[in-house]
This record gives C-alpha cells, sequence and structure tokens, in this order.
C-alpha cells in the first residue's frame, strides 16, 4: 500500500480510552444526519432513526466512564473515530465481533483505519478470551474490505444482495480472524 506523503505514520494512530475532551467531537461527528461517515458505513439504514440513535448515544457517553470494549482512534492527540467490540452469545464463547468507524474523511485512505483495525485485533487478542474476531460490511464498503484482507481477515460468507443501498443491491460480507492466524501473522512480521 503507497500512502500519500503527509499520511500519518503507523505511530501517530493509537486506539484509547475515551476522555471528557472528546465528547464534543464525537456529539459533532455521531449527531450529524449528513456526515460523510454515513455514507460508508451501514447506508442501508434511514438516517433519521440512526441520527436520533446516535444522539441517545452520545448523550450516554457523557453520563458514563469509558468502556473497555470501545476506544477511540486517536492522531496525534486528536478523536477522529472510534473501534468497538461484543462479545457474541453465548458468553464465554471466544467470539468477539469488532466495530471500527473513522469518522473525519481528512483521513480515509492514508491507512489510519488499517492501523487502528490492527491495534483493535491485537488489543481483542490480549485483553478477551477471544478464539475468533469477525466483522461484517456491506459488498460497497470496499475500502474496508481491504484494509481487514491486508491484515490477513479471510471473508467467511456473504448473503448475497441482502442490502440496498442508494436503490442498488449489495453483499453483506461477514470477514474473520482466529487467534492462531494472527499471532502467527505477527510473528512473521516480526522476524521471528
Amino acid at each position: 500500500m503507497t500512502l500519500p506523503p503527509d499520511a500519518p505514520s503507523p505511530t501517530d494512530v493509537s486506539i484509547r480510552g475515551r476522555r471528557p475532551r472528546d465528547l464534543p467531537t464525537l456529539r459533532r461527528w455521531l449527531a450529524d444526519p449528513e456526515a460523510a461517515w454515513r455514507k460508508w458505513d451501514a447506508p442501508y439504514f434511514h438516517a433519521a432513526s440512526t441520527t436520533a440513535a446516535m444522539q441517545d448515544y452520545v448523550e450516554l457517553l457523557g453520563t458514563r466512564p469509558p468502556d473497555p470494549n470501545e476506544r477511540v482512534i486517536d492522531v496525534g492527540g486528536v478523536c477522529i473515530g472510534m473501534v468497538n467490540r461484543s462479545e457474541e452469545a453465548p458468553a464465554g464463547g471466544g467470539w468477539w465481533d469488532l466495530g471500527i468507524l473513522v469518522y473525519d474523511p481528512a483521513h480515509w485512505g492514508r491507512g489510519v483505519g488499517t492501523r487502528a483495525l490492527e491495534l483493535w485485533v491485537t488489543a481483542t487478542f490480549e485483553e478477551t478470551n477471544a478464539h475468533v474476531v469477525t466483522f461484517t460490511t456491506w459488498g460497497g464498503n470496499e475500502r474496508m474490505i481491504r484494509a481487514a484482507l491486508r491484515l490477513g481477515f479471510r471473508e467467511a460468507g456473504r448473503v448475497r444482495e441482502a442490502r440496498v443501498v442508494a436503490g442498488q443491491r449489495y453483499d453483506s460480507v461477514r470477514l474473520d480472524m482466529l487467534c492462531a492466524d494472527w499471532e502467527r501473522a505477527q510473528r512473521e512480521s516480526s522476524g521471528l
């Protein structure tokens, strides 16, 4: 992958717990029904219902401590997105589903999402009982699919033409990564 010369280096991208100073940024991006990220993150849901849900979510964030299953994507000290995870039922089975959202289009196509996903996969395998991690997107979100494949995810399944975006049908795509595969890839990339 060739990055633009002004792209942040991998060391500039981190994931961290949410801080009170992140709330205005989160509120601005999440509550905006016209935010560009909505064209890529589940655009098959109606903006009116997702905007209301996001506004409620932002208000909830302001009243509770940071959740270890949600982190902020930080570039140079600035919140530019979030990652999250949830354990698939039944609890203790070792299957965790991941989510990632880079709000600010200024950071798209620069490797930020790939690096954040890499950090989140590592954190999930280190902090949970995860045996396998998954995430689901729609076939039109080609950047997300490429980022996952670049990290070693495999396509686990497709539901053909399950999503309608702007009058066009797209597949729902699920990707997965086993802990053993992740550990092997990390050893190989470090030369061990």
